[in-house]
């Protein structure tokens, strides 16, 4: 059976994506516009904090778009999920790499902010195979 490559979205599907964007909004104006205290207080380099706000920024925003639409591009949500599991990933190779050397809050930040990015991707997975193909015009 040929997949559709547009799919219409699940109810799940499209509240993880609106969830997603909004977390991720939050976190991208904290990063930015505190990253110098987040710094002092986590222990975690400045330059990464900034710039993972920043990154976060035009994240948020294309994950709110996608949330939005009525017909998704299925290799964009795939992206988007993919792009989320590896972020959970990295983050948790980040503290195990020795690149850093976080104190006790800066690890758990990392370690929620990893988990709470895995239980986004498993959500648009579940809601992504929940999804119906869509129909063409």
């Amino acid at each position: 059976m040929i997949q559709s490559s547009m799919t219409t979205p699940s109810t799940l599907l499209r509240r993880a994506l609106h969830a997603d964007a909004v977390v991720s909004g939050a976190m991208a104006l904290l990063l930015s516009l505190a990253a110098g205290t987040l710094s002092r207080l986590l222990a975690l380099p400045q330059p990464l904090l900034l710039e993972t706000g920043l990154f976060l920024i035009g994240y948020a925003a294309l994950v709110g778009w996608l949330g939005t639409r009525s017909v998704l591009p299925r290799a964009l949500v795939l992206i988007v999920i993919g792009g989320n599991a590896l972020w959970t990933l990295a983050s948790v190779a980040l503290l195990l790499s020795g690149a850093v050397a976080p104190n006790a809050l800066g690890i758990a930040f990392v370690l929620m902010q990893a988990t709470a990015v895995g239980i986004f991707a498993e959500l648009q997975f579940i809601g992504l195979k929940r999804s119906g193909a869509a129909l063409a015009s």
